[in-house]
């Protein structure tokens, strides 16, 4: 039977194995869930679509398993890709920012946000989050995909951003709760944020109007 110390660290090495794009592609929240899964024997080691062809290679050499070719129920090898935000269309909803995994997106409410593209991942978690629809991916790697398209610092600078943004979320969270508790609103009352969203919506919706 495998000690805590062993599989502690049979997880870390898989960890480190995996591009930490944080893009839950693979079925987990993060990589370290994935990495954590694979050294339990509770998941394949073709689930990271980021990594590729050369990622399964990786983890087969690591934990000893056959390789096998990429699960297409997880994804495809693709080219990295990095978010763009259409300035023109953004109603500063902030939903983007809460959406990404490593605070590569810089902005504040009502105002227009931008990506900062060496903070990009590609995990493309912000695309279902806008309302607006004004990001799209852009090709980051031309025709290099999994590991030639990603380097080890890349990984570890992502690994750092996102153990960095979970902290943050954490002391967050913690803050909240020591804080009184605001007495919850009649149910009838309506949603401040919700109804800021859908007046910025509103306006995008004119202005395309007006510009068609």
């Amino acid at each position: 039977m495998t000690s805590p110390a062993a599989q502690q660290a049979l997880v870390e090495r898989i960890d480190a194995a995996l591009p930490q794009t944080q893009c839950t592609r693979c079925g987990y929240p993060d990589c370290q869930s994935y990495a954590r899964a694979i050294a339990r024997g509770e998941a394949e080691i073709n689930q990271c679509p980021p990594g590729g062809a050369q990622g399964v290679a990786r983890l087969a050499a690591i934990t000893g398993r056959p390789e096998l070719p990429l699960s297409a129920a997880h994804g495809t090898e693709v080219p990295r890709a990095v978010a763009v935000i259409d300035e023109n269309w953004c109603i500063g909803c902030t939903l983007c920012l809460k959406a990404c995994p490593t605070d590569a997106i810089l902005g504040i409410n009502k105002r227009m946000h931008t990506v900062i593209a060496p903070h990009c991942t590609g995990c493309e978690l912000c695309l279902p989050a806008c309302p607006v629809d004004c990001i799209r991916m852009e090709n980051a790697s031309g025709q290099a995909t999994g590991w030639a398209a990603w380097s080890a610092p890349q990984a570890e600078q992502a690994r750092v951003r996102y153990q960095a943004r979970q902290e943050r979320l954490q002391r967050e969270e913690a803050q909240a709760a020591a804080t009184e508790p605001v007495p919850p609103a009649p149910d009838n009352a309506p949603d401040p944020k919700r109804a800021a969203i859908a007046a910025a919506l509103a306006r995008a919706r004119a202005q395309r109007a007006d510009r068609g």
